[in-house]
C-alpha cells in the first residue's frame, strides 16, 4: 500500500472528511467575523457535547417545522416514509437504520425528534 492510499485509509477510519464538510457547513451557515475562532468553539462544543448532549446543529426547530410543512403539501399532517428518507439525505444524515416501512406515516413530532436524534447520531460519530 502507498503513502496517498495509507493516508486516505486514515482518513476515512477517524471520519475527517465527514468531520470538515460538516464543520465547513456551520461556517457556512453562520458566517462568522473570525472562522478560525468559531471552528475552535464549534470543535470544543462537540468535544463538550459527548457529555452534555448539546451539539451544534444546523437546523432548529422551526427550520424542521419549515421543512415538514414543505414537504406535507396537502396539509395531512404527515409525509410518508420515502419523503422522510429524501430530507435526511437532504440534510447529510444517514438513512440506513431508518425502521419506518415505505407505507408508514411520519408526523411532524416524529420528523423532528428522528432529525435531531440523527444529528446527534452524526456529532457523536467524531
Amino acid at each position: 500500500m502507498d503513502r496517498e492510499e495509507e493516508g486516505c485509509r486514515y482518513l476515512e477510519q477517524h471520519k475527517i472528511p465527514d468531520l470538515l464538510h460538516n464543520l465547513s457547513a456551520l461556517l457556512l451557515y453562520h458566517r462568522p467575523e473570525k472562522p478560525r475562532d468559531f471552528l475552535i468553539k464549534m470543535l470544543e462544543k462537540i468535544k463538550l457535547a459527548r457529555v452534555t448532549n448539546d451539539y451544534p446543529y444546523l437546523m432548529n426547530e422551526s427550520n424542521l417545522n419549515a421543512m415538514f410543512d414543505m414537504l406535507d403539501t396537502a396539509g395531512q399532517g404527515y409525509i410518508t416514509v420515502p419523503q422522510f428518507k429524501g430530507a435526511l439525505q437532504s440534510m447529510g444524515l444517514s438513512t440506513e437504520d431508518v425502521i419506518y416501512r415505505d407505507e408508514d406515516q411520519i408526523t411532524l413530532e416524529m420528523f423532528k425528534e428522528n432529525v435531531m436524534k440523527k444529528f446527534a447520531e452524526m456529532w457523536a460519530a467524531f
